[in-house]
């Protein structure tokens, strides 16, 4: 098994550890997910139909502003919410709504596209407090 480290700004949240869902699309929790059903509902979404539950999240940035914040702190209070999420580029608030909702994010990855360094599948354990992320891969 394959091991990568990828060093990050430094996010929020806590250490955790899960499967990787990753895409090049960008993310909204207003307007991409069914956050009852816990999957993709968008139909344009690259990941339409698919779970988010328990998987770390990897996006290219995010959309949207403080309802998508507020909704992450709605989601793990039903747990119904991934476990981390990963991206190229956040904007402060949704990574405001991380911290509130004490859910893993990281952003600004130091070797690159964080959708092409992490592929669907992968295990990775997300450190916020070290900005580091580590991969493991089959």
């Amino acid at each position: 098994m394959a091991k990568i480290e990828l060093g990050c700004h430094v996010g929020v949240g806590p250490e955790v550890t899960g499967e990787a869902l990753v895409t090049d699309d960008n993310f909204s929790a207003r307007y991409d997910l069914d956050r009852i059903a816990g999957i993709f509902s968008r139909p344009q979404h690259k990941l339409a139909g698919q779970s988010y539950v328990d998987r770390v999240m990897v996006f290219n940035t995010a959309k949207g502003g403080v309802a998508s914040a507020w909704m992450l702190h709605e989601m793990v209070s039903r747990g119904v919410a991934p476990k981390a999420l990963l991206f190229n580029r956040v904007n402060p608030i949704l990574a405001q709504g991380g911290a509130l909702a004490d859910l893993a994010l990281c952003d600004r990855f130091a070797d690159g596209d964080v959708t092409q360094l992490i592929r669907t599948g992968d295990r990775v354990t997300v450190r916020p407090a070290e900005g580091l992320v580590i991969v493991e891969r089959k």
